[in-house]
């Protein structure tokens, strides 16, 4: 007796689930033997579902699911629609956010817009004074409250974030699900070096390590940048060949 051959709708369904089993895991910085643990699913199951390789029954996908945090509904509904034309660049400071962003929006003929001046918009100060009036907790906060106005205002929209966004679980999480996300990646040199080209000497003022801080900063945040629906490396070229190559990036992502 032959065995059915899956459709390939089915292995992109099979590969779905996985990634936000992988992704849900990462959010939380679960290891795949604690998410064993939990679920009491193998560690070898577990990683054959995240690489799209599973069929996972709906009683295992339960346990893993309840294991996470998560409802079933989470991993296997196909949120892509509700991301609708809402681009979002993420990365660190100096990765070419806001420069890229403009490009990108002019080509596309969507508005750009800078959650930071949302913020400082919303709240009527400037986002270092937000942060030393209310600390980090409440930035947070105000940063959830502005992404969500942004995804209530327009289903079309090139936004950049502060490189910090992915570091809030649910923020992040958000994010992902009402945004076509891209991760704009440089080298460490790269981001010291672009920010001090605008001026900003704060990164190294005082601080003989600061290079050695930034390239831990974007060590503990790469699996979380990774998690982004598509990566353009801005290092080691112009503006314009960074910005062509986000453009061919949007367009093979289905939305330009």
């Amino acid at each position: 007796m032959n065995t059915p051959q899956r459709l390939p709708e089915a292995d992109r369904f099979v590969a779905l689930v996985g990634q936000r089993v992988r992704q849900a895991r990462e959010r939380q910085g679960m290891t795949r033997r604690v998410l064993s643990d939990h679920s009491g699913v193998s560690q070898r199951y577990l990683a054959l579902l995240e690489n799209g390789g599973g069929n996972i029954s709906i009683a295992l996908l339960h346990k893993v699911a309840r294991a996470l945090g998560e409802s079933v509904a989470q991993l296997v509904t196909e949120s892509g629609h509700d991301r609708r034309r809402r681009i979002c660049l993420i990365g660190l400071r100096g990765a070419g956010k806001s420069t890229l962003g403009r490009r990108l929006s002019a080509e596309l003929a969507m508005p750009f817009r800078e959650l930071n001046r949302d913020i400082e918009q919303q709240s009527g100060m400037p986002v270092t004074e937000l942060m030393a009036l209310y600390g980090q907790e409440g930035y947070r906060r105000l940063e959830r409250q502005a992404l969500q106005g942004v995804v209530a205002a327009t289903d079309a929209v090139v936004l950049a974030v502060a490189g910090g966004i992915v570091s809030e679980p649910e923020t992040y999480a958000f994010l992902l699900q009402y945004f076509h996300s891209v991760w704009l990646k440089a080298s460490a040199q790269d981001h010291m070096s672009r920010v001090r080209a605008q001026g900003d000497l704060r990164p190294m003022a005082g601080n003989p390590q600061a290079m050695q801080d930034l390239q831990s900063i974007l060590t503990s945040r790469e699996a979380l940048y990774a998690q982004a629906e598509a990566t353009v490396s801005t290092s080691g070229r112009t503006p314009e060949e960074s910005a062509g190559e986000l453009a061919a990036v949007v367009r093979g992502l289905g939305i330009a």
